[in-house]
Order: structure tokens, then C-alpha cells, then sequence
């Protein structure tokens, strides 16, 4: 007989396999009433136009979806969103691939999501956070072992952004200066509720980006949007009212829509764009 020494409380697997024999052995469908089957279909049609009609207005992108596009020769970029203040972007590097030096008409943030990103002398990982103030300037970027990035504030997508970019990289003076946020940094995390961690990154005087960390089973309560959302899951997986987002999944929900609850049965990172808290 195999044992489970890994679960001393569960029963050998053949034990688990005849107990499960003899429960089905002895379990019977229940006919239901031609009333009751049809008062069920009608609260499951309620419960599936109440959520349609709540979700109504959010973009959600799958890792599935989407087109990419190639930028240059080992660099490509997949579209997820154009706002006000740029684009929101997935940007992949195969290994030795780089962009050229490029100055920044919006405020850029990036994460990178796979593998590493060099610029000059910085070395960015897996979570770590580079956001560039607009106006400031990149030295060329490049990845030795290859890299998959989240970009938001991009020009990519608009040729005309990106040749004004390109442009102004030729300029020497580096503007304002940049800040890297890196993930092994553990001391910046506050507890905002039970299981529920965050992370400043960077504000305005309307907008904030933030990390969040749900241990397994926390929730946070539904919330409208007083600002455009822009959600990017890290790392796990988390509902957002009914829709399921998983890790390289993002979503956008518009001004005025609301966030049924927040909840993660498995434990997710994820960064959020957004309204202010104060």
C-alpha cells in the first residue's frame, strides 16, 4: 500500500480511491421540479446581467490577446491602452537586444516583468520598479539575458512621439533625474488591511502608482473610480468582482466604473495606477 508521508493525515492514495468508489456508489441525482429548475436558470440569468452591467466599461487584455509588434530588430511591443499621458505597453527583449538613447515626453514607468534590463550602471531585475519624470533622458537599454517589461507613459505606438523621443536623446543634458524602486527592498511596505500590503511608488497631485501584496484569502472591498485605474498583475492571481486576472494580465477600469470585491484565493502582486488615497 503507497503512503503520504508529505500528508501523515490523509489516507494512502488506494484508501482514497475505494473511499471515493463508495461514496459514488451510493450517490443518486436529485430530479428537480420543473418550478424549482426554472426559478434557478432565472437567478443564475439575474446574477449573470448583474455582472455584465456592473463590469461594463473595463478593459481587460489576456496574455492571449493583443498583437505585437516589432520596434526594431529583437525588441517588440504589445499595445494595451493609449491614455491622455501616453501608452501603456508589454515590451519584450531578446537576449542582447537594446533601444537607443531617447528623451521622455510623458512621465515613464517600468517593471520588469522577465529576466533583466541595463542601463548604464543600473541592473534591474524581476519587480523592480524605474519610473523617468518627463523631460528626463535614457541612455540606451539594453538586456543581456533577454527581458519581458511592463512600460506605462510610453510614446510607443505613436511614430511621431517616438521620433520626437529619438530626437531628443541626441541632446547631451539628462534633465530631471530618475528614481529605481528595487523589489528586494522589503522595509517599504505598509499593512492597509488583513493579508493586504502596499507600496508607494510615486505621486502627484492626482495620481499614484502603487504596489499591492494579497496573502492567500485576503479581500479588499469593492470601490468606485474617481480617476482612470490601470491595473498590471504581477505575480498570482486575483478576482476583480468576477473577472479573474492573472500574472502578465492588465486591466483598465475607466473613470465612474466600479471594482466589485477584491479577492485572491492564491496569494498576487500586482501594480495599480490611480486616484489618491487623500
Amino acid at each position: 500500500m503507497s503512503t503520504r508521508p508529505e500528508f501523515p493525515n490523509l489516507p494512502a492514495e488506494s484508501e482514497q480511491t475505494e473511499l471515493n468508489e463508495l461514496l459514488a456508489e451510493n450517490l443518486a441525482p436529485i430530479e428537480l421540479s420543473s418550478g424549482t429548475r426554472a426559478a434557478l436558470r432565472a437567478g443564475l440569468m439575474e446574477r449573470i446581467a448583474r455582472s455584465v452591467a456592473e463590469h461594463a466599461g473595463l478593459l481587460t487584455v489576456r496574455l492571449k490577446d493583443g498583437a505585437w509588434q516589432t520596434l526594431r530588430r529583437g525588441v517588440r511591443f504589445k499595445p494595451l491602452w493609449t491614455g491622455p499621458a501616453g501608452s501603456s505597453v508589454l515590451i519584450e527583449f531578446a537576449p542582447g537586444a537594446s533601444l537607443p538613447a531617447h528623451r521622455h515626453n510623458w512621465m515613464e514607468e517600468g517593471i520588469v516583468l522577465r529576466g533583466g534590463l541595463q542601463m548604464g550602471s543600473l541592473d534591474l531585475g524581476p519587480l523592480d520598479y524605474h519610473v523617468s519624470p518627463a523631460g528626463s533622458r535614457h541612455e540606451s537599454i539594453r538586456s543581456r539575458q533577454g527581458a519581458l517589461a511592463y512600460l506605462r507613459g510610453t510614446s510607443l505606438g505613436s511614430k511621431s512621439s517616438v521620433l520626437r523621443e529619438l530626437m531628443g536623446g541626441w541632446l547631451p543634458f539628462a534633465g530631471p533625474a530618475s528614481a529605481t524602486v528595487f523589489a528586494g527592498k522589503k522595509d517599504d511596505w505598509v499593512e492597509v488591511g488583513e493579508g493586504v500590503m502596499k507600496k508607494e511608488l510615486c505621486s502627484d497631485g492626482t495620481l499614484a502608482s502603487r504596489f499591492y501584496r494579497l496573502e492567500p484569502g485576503a479581500k479588499v472591498p469593492g470601490h468606485s473610480h474617481l480617476q482612470d485605474e490601470e491595473c498590471m498583475m504581477l505575480e498570482g492571481e486575483v478576482f476583480l468582482g468576477d473577472i479573474l486576472l492573472r500574472a502578465g494580465e492588465y486591466q483598465l477600469a475607466p473613470v465612474g466604473s466600479r471594482h466589485g470585491e477584491v479577492y485572491s484565493d492564491v496569494g498576487a502582486t500586482l501594480f495599480v495606477r490611480g486616484a489618491r488615497d487623500d
